[in-house]
């Protein structure tokens, strides 16, 4: 058995199975109202009768590996490979119930210093071993799925050694945390110090601080501080060619472009981040609440616009579209349970800081959206928002047990194109989700002077092709998103589900950027093959009219 710490999350759920937990009734009637008696949607088989390929990784490879981090840390075990062969999506978690020998990883590594990364990656880039870097497990993009892109074979590299909170400067507001830690851990960690990083994405119990970097992660507090890649210092990243810290010594600077942007997004294409250095705060004395209803979605945004433009300064903003606040998916642990007072589109708001402060905010806050057409519902609601904010997403693995499609997907736009987008989006989805009516739910959660993010939650039928049926409704509402002006993705990252897309997002020539810094800093391509830049051969395709 080797050292090395476990996923802490199922191969085949959100979280572990003690989260686990059935539909609440009032999901169930739900669904049933809409979808009728659905089927059995299969169960996940048990972890050691799902098939995975023989490794790759040859003895002699792997005693050298095991020479760089220790023999203990490197691992073909077929739970460590199983836990790291899928995300969280719902194709992936459909895979698991389907028999099929699923790829994975040919071996796990875990390396504790930079040191060790930088000759693992010399190493693999020698004998064409291809490196996806693992930190929680969450993405929901295929963003670890194990491509080997032309190498011999695939070594998952696990950050979650690196775990430590360094370089704490309380009058800079500054600390480094490494990569591997988790928010939780980061949490517990800077309170130590009075201090807090405030960063909360629904994939928070679980997500790392370097996948938080390479992702471009959003959290729900991002009203208040900002999104993660604006919390950013530094990062030291290990490419194949060497070790770097890219970023400022100092609070800004012109000298030259900002070689964060570089790796923020860049999802370990270019090499491994392993220390993040970020802004903190101290933990808020305070927390305000209260929740809002508007007539209708547009209204609701209207309002959303004036806060954030104002700049009034709630710390959490959301608003739910007319579905989604009938559902009550806001409050997961009613989910279902509709109250009178809370039709039309409610609104969520929180205030932290110090007594004073939030309360200045607050009033502000509420003067303005009650003055753009808002009705209160007081504080209840955004208290049951925060209680159950992170539970979402075990429900799906429920649904699926039910044979139901349960999937999210973002984008963002402009303020003026925001409800245009909305409703394209759901329209294409509506359409190549035709099996039964599809549960189409929608909230704006991420807010900026001049747009906003859109957040959309579809649940549906399966038909007899589960995956194939939400390939092509995934890939229609894609095309709508191109079309009508928003972005292939707003948080959730590239990966290889929007790989298709990459081009249209940023042009040819942005395309050939990307490509320029990946031949620079991993020539021979070993690193997370297949995610953010498309093939050239595919290019060479399209180009040729095929």
């Amino acid at each position: 058995m080797s050292d090395i710490t476990l996923p802490p999350m199922e191969y085949n759920l959100w979280g572990t199975p003690e989260e686990s937990k059935p539909l609440p009734a009032a999901v169930k009637k739900i669904t049933k109202s809409l979808f009728g008696a659905k089927g059995n949607g299969g169960a996940s088989l048990p972890a050691e009768k799902i098939r995975l390929p023989q490794s790759g990784i040859t003895p002699v490879q792997l005693r050298e590996l095991g020479k760089i981090v220790g023999d203990n840390y490197v691992s073909q075990e077929h739970e460590q490979r199983l836990r790291r062969s899928r995300g969280k999506s719902y194709p992936d978690l459909l895979k698991w119930r389907t028999g099929e020998t699923l790829s994975a990883p040919d071996a796990v590594i875990a390396p504790k210093t930079e040191a060790e990364v930088l000759r693992i990656l010399k190493y693999c880039s020698e004998e064409k071993i291809a490196v996806v870097t693992f930190g929680g497990g969450t993405s929901v993009t295929g963003g670890i799925s194990p491509l080997a892109g032309g190498m011999k074979s695939v070594l998952s590299l696990d950050v979650n050694r690196f775990c430590a909170v360094e370089d704490v400067d309380r009058q800079s507001m500054l600390a480094t945390l490494g990569a591997g830690l988790t928010g939780p851990h980061a949490e517990l960690l800077l309170a130590q110090y009075g201090l807090q990083l405030g960063h909360f994405p629904q994939s928070f119990p679980y997500a790392t601080i370097g996948g938080y970097a390479v992702t471009r992660s959003s959290g729900q507090s991002s009203a208040g501080y900002g999104r993660f890649s604006e919390m950013v210092r530094s990062l030291t990243v290990v490419t194949p060619q060497g070790i770097m810290e890219v970023g400022r010594q100092a609070p800004s600077s012109a000298a030259g472009p900002d070689l964060r942007e570089l790796i923020m997004g860049s999802e370990g294409i270019f090499g491994v981040v392993t220390r993040v250095r970020v802004r903190v705060h101290p933990i808020p004395q305070t927390k305000r609440y209260e929740a809002f209803s508007f007539p209708d979605f547009k209204t609701g945004c209207r309002a959303l616009r004036a806060v954030e433009q104002e700049k009034t300064g709630p710390t959490v903003i959301r608003l739910s579209d007319e579905i989604e606040s009938a559902v009550n998916l806001a409050s997961t642990d009613s989910i279902g349970e509709t109250d009178a007072k809370e039709s039309g589109c409610v609104c969520i708001t929180m205030y932290e800081g110090s007594a004073p402060h939030t309360a200045s905010r607050h009033l502000e806050t509420r003067n303005l959206l009650l003055k753009m057409g808002a009705v209160s519902l007081g504080e209840g609601p955004a208290r049951q928002w925060e209680k159950g904010r992170f539970k979402a997403p075990v429900l799906r693995d429920a649904l699926l047990d039910g044979a139901m499609i349960c999937e999210t997907l973002e984008t963002a736009t402009d303020w003026e194109n925001i409800v245009h987008l909305r409703a394209a989006a759901a329209e294409a989805l509506g359409t190549h989700l035709p099996t039964t009516p599809a549960l189409i739910m929608c909230h704006v959660s991420h807010v900026y002077p001049e747009g906003a993010s859109l957040y959309f939650t579809v649940i549906a039928g399966q038909s007899k092709d589960p995956v194939g049926q939400w390939e092509k409704a995934k890939a229609a509402v894609c095309r709508a998103i191109e079309a009508n002006g928003g972005t292939v993705s707003h948080h959730h990252g590239v990966g290889t589900d929007h790989l298709p897309y990459m081009e249209e997002e940023i042009g040819p020539l942005g395309i050939k950027i990307l490509r320029a810094v990946k031949d620079a800093l991993d020539p021979v391509g070993i690193m997370n093959p297949g995610k953010l830049i498309p093939t050239e051969e595919k290019e060479k395709h399209d180009e040729a009219g095929g």
